[in-house]
C-alpha cells in the first residue's frame, strides 16, 4: 500500500494548483485514493479493509503529503476517523461500511447536544473543522447525551448534515475542513458510543491508543510536506544565482550547512516518530493498555515531528528567498501548509505541556494520551 501511496503522491503534486484553487482534493484524485484503500486503511477487515498497523498506515500519508499536504491531511483524518468503525456494534458496522462501503470523517470534540429518545438520541450541533467532509460518505462527530457526563460520538450519514462554506485559510485549503451542522437529527442507538468505553473488536490495531493516533497523523502529514520543501529547495539550488552572484544557491557555503541542518533535524524528528509508534505498536499486541510511558511519547513524538517539520520548512523558504513568494511556488505552499498545520491544537506549543508534567511526574490526567 505505501508504494500505491508513492505513485499516488506524483498525481497529487501535478494536482497541487486545482488543489488549492477549488480547495478541495479533486474527484480523479479521491478515486485514486479509494481505490488504493487509503482512505479506509486502518479499518477493520471485518468491513472488507486493510486493518493495517500504524506505522505503515501514517508512512502512507506521509508519502502522500510530500505530493501534496492537503492530501497527505484528508488520508491522515480517513486513517483516524476509520479507527471509530472498530467502536461500533457489528450490526452497524456493517449496515454503514461493509462491503467495502462508505469513507469517514470525524470531529471528536463534542460539539453536539443529543437528547434520549425511544430507539437512540436526537443530536444538534456545530461542528467546525470536517476534514474530508467533501469526499466522505459518514461523519462521527462528538456530542454530550443530556444527563451522561462521559462525551460520546454519534455516526452520522452526511445526507443529514449541512456542509458550510467556512473554510478560506492560509493553508491546507484541499482538505476542505468545512463547518457542519446537524439539526434535530435522530440516530439510532447502535450507532451511539463513547470512545472511553473501548473499541468493540479486540485486536492490537484498535487497542493502539487512539489519542495518540490522533496527533500522529497530523505528523505524519506535516513530515511529508517537510521532506517536500527540502527536495523543492535542492531543486531550486542548483540553478538559482542572486542578483550580481556568480555562484549558484547550492554553491553557498551557507546554503550548505542549512540544508545539512534541516536534514539532519528533520531525520532525527522522523526517527524518534516512528520510533515511538513501534513501541507502543508491540506494547499493544498485549492485551493490558499500553502504558502511560509510551502514550505520552507519542504525544511527544507527534508535536516533536509536526513543530519542526515547520522550522525546517520555514528555512527552505528562507533559502529560497524571492523565489518562494510568488503564488504557484510550491514552496510557499509548503510554507502555509506548514504552519497551518501548526496551529491544529494537537501539535501546537501548548501541545507540549502534557508530555512535560507526565515527564516530570506532576498529577495529571491522562485519559486523553
Amino acid at each position: 500500500m505505501e508504494n500505491l501511496a508513492e505513485k499516488i503522491a506524483l498525481t497529487a503534486r501535478e494536482m497541487s494548483a486545482e488543489i488549492d484553487r477549488d480547495r478541495r482534493l479533486p474527484d480523479e484524485l479521491v478515486a485514486r485514493l479509494g481505490e488504493a484503500g487509503l482512505l479506509r486503511a486502518t479499518m477493520p477487515r471485518e468491513v472488507q479493509a486493510a486493518e493495517l498497523a500504524p506505522g505503515p498506515a501514517l508512512r502512507c500519508a506521509e508519502a502522500v503529503a510530500r505530493g501534496d499536504a492537503s492530501a497527505g491531511w484528508c488520508v491522515s483524518i480517513a486513517i483516524t476517523s476509520a479507527l471509530l468503525v472498530a467502536y461500533l456494534p457489528a450490526s452497524s458496522r456493517d449496515e454503514m461500511f461493509g462491503a467495502g462501503r462508505s469513507v469517514a470523517a470525524g470531529v471528536w470534540a463534542p460539539r453536539g447536544k443529543a437528547k434520549s429518545v425511544d430507539g437512540g438520541v436526537v443530536v444538534s450541533g456545530r461542528w467546525p473543522f470536517c476534514s474530508g467532509i467533501n469526499h466522505a460518505d459518514m461523519m462521527f462527530a462528538g456530542c454530550f447525551v443530556e444527563g451522561q457526563p462521559v462525551p460520546s460520538v454519534v455516526a452520522l450519514p452526511k445526507d443529514d448534515l449541512r456542509a458550510l462554506d467556512t473554510w478560506n485559510t492560509l493553508g491546507l485549503p484541499g482538505t476542505g475542513s468545512h463547518d457542519c451542522v446537524a439539526e434535530e437529527v435522530f440516530v439510532p442507538a447502535d450507532r451511539v458510543f463513547s470512545v472511553f468505553d473501548g473499541p468493540t473488536i479486540d485486536r492490537p490495531l484498535y487497542r493502539f491508543p487512539v489519542f495518540g493516533f490522533f496527533a500522529l497523523s497530523i505528523g505524519a502529514a506535516a513530515l511529508g510536506n517537510a521532506r517536500a520543501a527540502i527536495d523543492d529547495l535542492v531543486e531550486l539550488a542548483g540553478d538559482k544565482k542572486g542578483l550580481g552572484a556568480k555562484r549558484t544557491l547550492a554553491e553557498r557555503p551557507a546554503t550548505q550547512t542549512a540544508v545539512a541542518t534541516a536534514e539532519a533535524a528533520l531525520g532525527a524528528a522522523r526517527a524518534l516518530f516512528y520510533e515511538a509508534i513501534d513501541s507502543a505498536w508491540q506494547a499493544s499486541h498485549n492485551p493490558d493498555p499500553v502504558p502511560v510511558a509510551l502514550r505520552n511519547r507519542l504525544r511527544l513524538a507527534a508535536t516533536h515531528a509536526a513543530r519542526t517539520s515547520a522550522d525546517v520548512v520555514r528555512t527552505m523558504y528562507d533559502l529560497a528567498g524571492s523565489s518562494a513568494i510568488h503564488d504557484g511556488s510550491p514552496l510557499q505552499r509548503r510554507f502555509r501548509d506548514a504552519f497551518t498545520a501548526t496551529a491544529h491544537f494537537q501539535v501546537n506549543e501548548a501541545s507540549r505541556e502534557l508530555p512535560g508534567r507526565v515527564l516530570l511526574g506532576q498529577h495529571c490526567d491522562t485519559s486523553m494520551l
